[in-house]
């Protein structure tokens, strides 16, 4: 999946997917370790978790916590095969339940255990998550729930992944052609060799092991050292796709699980086509962006229709491209900036306007959305390296590039928004130096765990609708909330007191919606 929008300027969320050893493979040429022996490695490193659980303290090394937030490791094996050997420990945060009822200051809420988030990624850090009980539509559940959040493997100081120099991450201004020259993809072809070989030489045989299946493992380790006997887990994008791996693995671990925009786990899309359906769904959301500004002309004066808005963006990557605005931002800073606009809604008046500015003669409000923040070249480093090696680990992807000229030549004729840009993105892992998994076939029979909830906006771009509706459908019990004709990706906790609902209801009381469910969209963002 596009890492773009995790690691731009703005630092937005992101996503991907998973996959797992063929069950009862043994070590050998391919590198995969036996599925049993992982098994055997996860329940000792659960069961040393319980005993040791975990000593929270201050959170020296979060300078946003707050005094009621604390922070602890967990030990985790790198290799699951081989529980005794190399141990790393992730980073956890805990904001404990505030028993207080939001609406009734006299009424205590008894404790239901602690709940466990992940925001996506790979690459993205849940440390800030527990944060989350001072706003409004989180109070009822940090009230019942302990808010727990943790830096994943590879992740910030949980063993940290590196590829390359953060110095030199971030490349601006650069081009970004929609179709690119036979020179340009050879000069990204050469990009991506190289920085597959960084990640191997800077990781050595630990790079096999950031895996989205170890990201399951390490969840269970991690249910254990909090004294859980079983699971709450709300995952958000990638987060839905380790929670439903964790779901088939561990299904009597589970307790309640909320999907929130859900990434597609058939193991026939997973990574390469889930990529080139997340680029034509890109193409619909850039198309809703653009319908919007030129419904609001009279603001932006960008066109008064879609075409034309488009026309303006296309006059402004022009530009860009002679001469880069403040010496920092050309075209695939552009790109990355407004397709942060296909991930949330709540970008687009800014964007709008920042265009508007620019073509108008104004480059700075567009150079201080678009331009690289070098402050946090070692994170967003730190999180496309991540997110490489858990896609480039997980599954199998096409060796020769002109497969990769192929499809994505075809696909970008008709969906030319992020076609190239998301494959250019993911190429490394043509050239991947780690052993690749074959994508774990994610099922739960009838009974085999408790029902879960899965909430998806009907137009997200970064995990298709499709995705919820297939997950729905391997997860025996699973009810699915839609929230339609929306597109803002991440649904759980936003503005929506529809969705939200059903969320609370489900966390506090175990209740779920007796079939499939429907909620309005929010409210278009305004243009102030």
């Amino acid at each position: 999946m596009r890492a773009a929008a995790l690691y731009s300027a703005a630092g937005s969320l992101l996503l991907t997917t998973l996959t797992t050893a063929p069950a009862g493979g043994a070590p050998g040429s391919t590198g995969v370790p036996s599925a049993a022996a992982e098994r055997h490695g996860t329940a000792v490193a659960a069961a040393r978790a319980e005993e040791e659980g975990i000593d929270f303290g201050t959170c020296a090394e979060e300078p946003e916590a707050s005094d009621g937030m604390r922070c602890g490791t967990v030990t985790v094996p790198l290799d699951y095969a081989r529980p005794d050997g190399k141990q790393i420990k992730l980073t956890v945060s805990r904001v404990e339940a505030t028993h207080g009822d939001p609406h009734n200051s006299k009424r205590r809420v008894p404790r239901q255990g602690a709940l466990v988030y992940n925001p996506g990624g790979p690459g993205a850090s849940g440390m800030l998550f527990p944060l989350a009980g001072r706003l409004p539509q989180w109070r009822r559940v940090a009230a019942a729930y302990d808010l727990v959040g943790y830096a994943p493997r590879g992740v910030g100081r949980s063993a940290p992944l590196s590829c390359q120099e953060p110095r030199h991450f971030f490349k601006g201004p650069a081009q970004a052609p929609t179709y690119p020259s036979e020179p340009y993809k050879r000069e990204r072809v050469a990009e991506a060799k190289a920085y597959a070989r960084g990640c191997a030489e800077r990781a050595g045989d630990a790079l096999r092991h950031y895996t989205s299946l170890n990201n399951a493992r390490d969840l269970d380790v991690l249910r254990a050292a909090l004294g859980e006997d079983r699971l709450t887990f709300v995952g958000s994008s990638y987060g839905t796709y380790f929670g439903a791996l964790y779901a088939a693995l561990f299904p009597s671990h589970v307790r309640r699980m909320v999907f929130d925009s859900a990434v597609n786990p058939d193991p026939a899309r997973v990574w390469y086509r889930n990529n080139l359906d997340q680029s034509v769904a890109f193409e619909d959301r850039w198309a809703d962006f653009r319908e919007w500004v030129a419904r609001h002309d009279a603001v932006y004066g960008l066109g008064d229709t879609p075409e034309e808005v488009l026309l303006s963006y296309e006059r402004a990557r022009a530009r860009l491209a002679r001469r880069p605005a403040g010496g920092k931002v050309g075209p695939r800073q552009l790109q990355d900036a407004f397709l942060q606009a296909g991930y949330y809604d709540f970008y687009w008046p800014h964007r709008a306007r920042a265009l508007s500015a620019y073509l108008k003669g104004d480059p700075q409000p567009l150079v201080e959305q678009a331009a690289p923040v070098t402050e946090a070249a070692a994170e967003a480093e730190n999180t496309r390296a991540v997110y490489t090696a858990v896609e480039c680990n997980d599954a199998p992807w096409p060796t020769d590039f002109s497969v990769w000229d192929r499809d994505n030549t075809r696909l970008a004729r008709v969906a030319p928004f992020e076609t190239w840009d998301n494959a250019w993105t993911n190429l490394p892992c043509a050239y991947w130096p780690a052993p690749r998994r074959e994508p774990l076939d994610v099922r739960t029979g009838p009974g085999e765990v408790p029902g879960t909830l899965i909430v998806a906006a009907e137009r997200d771009a970064a995990t298709p609708y499709t995705g919820a509706l297939e997950l729905r459908r391997r997860l025996s019990g699973a009810v699915l909330v839609t929230e339609r004709d929306a597109g803002t990706h991440g649904v759980v906790g936003g503005r929506n007191a529809c969705v939200n609902g059903y969320v609370e209801a489900y966390l506090l009381e175990g209740r779920l919606p007796a079939r499939h469910a429907a909620c309005a969209a929010r409210a278009e963002p305004d243009t102030s």
